[in-house]
């Protein structure tokens, strides 16, 4: 009896006792890989990954603009703000997982928003376009892998993209900002991921001098969202109007309160996380049935960013 006879029929080669995966990725999610996914800006948060500043922001004492930031951030307040910021999250009964570089981290690391985008199946990895930031991807794609999330593609080529700049309008829908973070070939790239599943992607341009699109456009419900005047790509409106979104608008304040008023995290249906002490936005939340929940964060924004950008979504409720 020939070799290939004996393998014949047995389970390793398709016989009795083999059993076809036959589940797609996204019926996985929760089985073989973690619970981790998103579809939504504005459904229920359950769980955000973070990283906790330390010493890497002594760099910014030394030359705080050659590592883009606005002035140099005392470590201790700075650290301080960010565990309340993570406790606050738990209030909210939202899991907080961390970074824990495995080497020592980039002075930007903690802004973990723009190091992945988060999908129904898994996460699109980041690029950051600076060379300040390369790299900090590699932290991120190894906790991402721990914790049991899929990473369905990296970013290849001249591509640089930051997930700051990408959000879900609805199950099916996503938008990509193209601007000094995320570049065509990233638009490119993006869209054959929606085409292969089947999800739309809106892309558009982004004002010159302006960072991600979660500076201009924040969603806080199914059908409300808020834009900064001026400054939001029109498309943008108009695609959230045709699928029947409120577009409230910001009121009209100095650009730097605005900036740090808007970094927020939405952490469920009109309930949204920003920073302490813009008592003039808030209101204007308000009067849309937004709740605001509150930390300080006056350290951290030196560094050029505040809640929105500090947070990585990992995991909202589904519909």
């Amino acid at each position: 009896m020939s070799s290939q006879q004996e393998t014949f029929r047995t389970a390793a080669y398709g016989g009795p006792g083999w059993s076809q995966r036959t589940q797609s990725l996204a019926e996985e999610i929760g089985g073989v890989w973690g619970s981790f996914s998103v579809d939504s800006e504005w459904r229920k948060l359950q769980a955000v990954l973070l990283h906790r500043p330390g010493d890497e922001l002594g760099a910014s004492l030394e030359d705080h603009d050659a590592v883009q930031m606005l002035a140099p951030v005392d470590l201790g307040k700075a650290q301080a703000q960010h565990d309340a910021m993570a406790e606050a999250y738990r209030a909210n009964g939202v899991i907080v997982h961390y970074v824990d570089p495995a080497e020592r981290p980039s002075p930007n690391q903690m802004f973990c928003a723009d190091l992945f985008f988060m999908t129904h199946e898994g996460a699109i990895l980041a690029r950051p376009a600076s060379t300040v930031r390369a790299g900090e991807e590699r932290q991120v794609q190894r906790r991402l892998a721990d914790l049991g999330v899929p990473i369905l593609r990296g970013l290849s080529g001249r591509a640089t993209f930051e997930g700051a700049d990408a959000m879900w309008f609805d199950e099916t829908t996503i938008i990509v900002g193209r601007g000094l973070r995320t570049n065509s070939a990233t638009i490119e790239q993006i869209w054959q991921y929606a085409l292969d599943a089947s999800l739309e992607l809106i892309a558009v341009d982004m004002p010159y001098g302006t960072m991600h699109l979660m500076g201009m456009l924040r969603i806080f419900d199914r059908n409300l969202a808020m834009a900064w005047p001026r400054l939001t790509p029109h498309a943008a409106v108009e695609a959230l109007r045709d699928r029947g979104y409120e577009v409230g608008f910001l009121p009209d304040l100095d650009y730097t309160s605005l900036g740090r008023a808007f970094n927020v995290v939405t952490l469920g249906p009109r309930r949204i996380l920003m920073v302490a002490g813009y008592p003039e936005v808030e209101r204007a939340y308000e009067a849309h049935g937004v709740e605001c929940v509150t930390v300080e964060a006056d350290e951290l924004v030196k560094a050029a960013g505040a809640v929105g950008c500090l947070t990585g979504i990992l995991s909202r409720q589904r519909g």
